[in-house]
């Protein structure tokens, strides 16, 4: 058995995902899985070498062919990975995925195949589980011809091949020499996963393959940029909980916003601020019943707070729609590029954050317009959340960004109850819907003239990030993307002039400059905020910059991974930092390419909700 050599941790952009709706893993592009939590997108992670070193869980998995070319690429219209060297002695292709189960409760099963397409090539195997994020000790046993991965109080899982594996260091291990169209199959999962019985591989990827492509097809997205919209429709699919309903921020946690930095999340779950553009984008390409599907997990939210004397809707949930999610560090792993602390668990849950109302009655207004119609019991709920919206708009809280410093007035949080009240009044309008109308719209008007009282700034010529402050915000953004003012008004381009002045590089705009006032309460800065860019595009194409607009789009694409995925944050170079692929970056790239589409297809104006 060769001599098996540490591999150095894969950059954030280096990788593809795969997934099963119940669960997602990441595979870099030297054929490595490096980041899996099983069975659950939450749950402990098996393979964590992306947040440490192979130590920390790996399956590697790659021909002996050191100067080859190496290439990441998903078959057409599908989440089905395949990883391919390419040398002057051989070509190999290696396709990996998680098979769709045939019902919710299959559990996710890794399924890896290799292919000689070419030539002749020696490969060399190391799977190390290591559960409960490698602080449990896991043990490796040969089972007949499998390998099992057995720790205390941890699942049991078993690797299967049709190729001869040994245990080394609690590692499963094999060397195998293949020619050209010869193949060889590997499959991890849970010790008596029925998948495992003889054929079922083949007919596991041709059902994939196939639940892939049927999905993708039904997307109504005809325009400019077909590859890079259907891509990111995949990946948010491959973000949904297909038992739930909703979506995760990302699949990943502690991947750093800076390098070497403090500003390490966990996104394996559900905000309720991502609600509006989730339901958005899907309707926008066509696909209803995840848009309606979202929406039944929200309203289960809103169900759970309902009738309390006050309406506390978390800002962010477990994709089951547990509420606590305390905040622990993994001290014993060393960070991606050495970044500390790796977090599990987010703290931001308990915190108020007065915007997500608003996104949530976007969200609600949204479906009704082009999904389900409410029902009673929801428009009950829709006047709770109302209410509590009148009652306390005029509140501070830590804003879109979750500060971890001083709380204030932020615009974006009084924009967003605008929302909330603006979106309730229309519904209940359109639908015929008992409403309390003249106090919401008396508090519509009133939160309206606040935001240009107070938050206009005429010495700086632009809106501001917080009452009484003087910066600008990556948010403001949503401004005339939420219908709150005009996309020629004056005051806004002055506005996203200065935006373009202070925050924007390169096409690149961050939410804020934490250089001076250190304002979130973190140390160091962060990367660009991608979400923040795609915005940045649909407002330079509603503001008749079409374009600019059109030159910063493509320019964005160009930072997508080989794949055509985006994590949360762009260095100076366009690397990608922080979680990876990032939900609202998706959703902001697909929102930015439907309207510049029509933009640039010389749509006249329309009515736009």
């Amino acid at each position: 058995m060769a001599e098996h050599h540490p591999e150095r941790q894969s950059p954030i952009d280096a990788h593809g995902i795969i997934g099963d709706l119940r669960s997602a893993a990441l595979v870099n592009d030297k054929g490595s899985v490096d980041f899996f939590c099983w069975p659950e997108f939450d749950s402990p992670s098996i393979f964590c070498s992306l947040l440490d070193t192979p130590d920390a869980g790996i399956f590697q998995l790659a021909p002996d062919l050191p100067d080859a070319r190496r290439e990441q690429i998903y078959l057409p219209d599908t989440n089905v990975l395949q990883t391919r060297w390419l040398s002057d002695h051989a070509v190999v292709e290696i396709t990996d995925l998680l098979p769709i189960g045939d019902n919710d409760d299959a559990l996710p099963l890794l399924m890896r195949r290799v292919r000689v397409v070419s030539g002749q090539a020696t490969f060399h195997l190391r799977c190390a589980v290591r559960h409960d994020y490698a602080r449990a000790e896991t043990r490796a046993a040969i089972d007949k011809k499998d390998v099992l991965f057995s720790a205390s109080g941890q699942p049991t899982l078993r690797l299967a091949s049709d190729q001869a594996l040994s245990v080394d260091n609690d590692a499963a291990v094999g060397q195998f020499t293949l020619k050209q169209d010869q193949t060889a199959a590997f499959m991890l999962g849970a010790s008596d996963d029925p998948r495992f019985a003889e054929g079922a591989a083949q007919l596991c990827i041709e059902r994939t393959l196939k639940f892939w492509r049927d999905w993708i097809g039904q997307s109504n997205y005809r325009g400019r940029w077909r590859e890079m919209v259907n891509r990111s429709a995949l990946a948010l699919k491959l973000l949904t909980s297909r038992q739930h309903g909703a979506i995760l921020a990302a699949a990943t946690f502690g991947l750093p916003e800076t390098p070497g930095g403090e500003r390490n999340w966990d996104y394996r779950y559900t905000w309720i601020r991502d609600a509006s553009f989730t339901v958005y984008a899907f309707m926008r390409l066509g696909f209803v019943d995840e848009a309606n599907a979202y929406m039944r997990w929200l309203r289960g939210r809103v169900s759970d707070c309902s009738g309390q004397s006050s309406m506390k809707l978390n800002i962010l949930y477990a994709i089951d729609g547990r509420q606590e999610l305390p905040e622990t560090e993994l001290t014993h792993l060393s960070g991606h590029g050495g970044a500390k602390p790796v977090r599990i668990g987010n703290g931001a849950y308990d915190q108020i954050q007065l915007d997500i109302f608003g996104e949530l009655m976007d969200a609600v207004y949204l479906v009704n317009k082009y999904g389900d119609a409410i029902s009673q019991e929801g428009w009950k709920h829709v006047m709770e959340v109302v209410d509590q919206v009148c009652e306390t708009w005029q509140t501070k809280d830590v804003g879109i960004w979750e500060m971890r410093g001083e709380q204030h007035h932020f615009l974006h949080s009084r924009l967003m109850c605008w929302v909330a009240l603006d979106r309730a009044i229309r519904l209940a309008s359109k639908r015929s819907l008992p409403a309390p109308f003249a106090r919401w719209d008396q508090t519509r008007q009133a939160i309206h003239a606040d935001i240009w009282d107070n938050f206009w700034n005429e010495e700086r010529g632009h809106f501001v990030q917080y009452r009484g402050g003087t910066a600008l915000d990556g948010s403001m953004l949503l401004m005339p993307l939420v219908r709150f003012v005009s996309a020629k008004d004056p005051k806004w381009l002055a506005t996203l002039e200065a935006i373009e002045k202070h925050l924007v590089r390169d096409g690149m705009v961050y939410r804020y400059r934490n250089d001076d006032a250190g304002i979130d309460g973190l140390s160091g800065t962060e990367g660009a905020f991608a979400a923040c860019s795609f915005w940045y595009v649909e407002c330079l194409a509603r503001a008749g910059q079409v374009e600019k607009a059109h030159l910063e789009f493509e320019q964005l694409l160009r930072y997508a991974n080989p794949l055509g995925l985006y994590a949360e944050e762009f260095d100076n170079r366009g690397r990608h930092l922080g979680n990876t692929p990032q939900a609202l970056t998706h959703l902001a790239l697909i929102s930015a390419a439907s309207f510049l589409d029509r933009k640039l297809s010389g749509e006249k104006n329309y009515w736009q909700p």
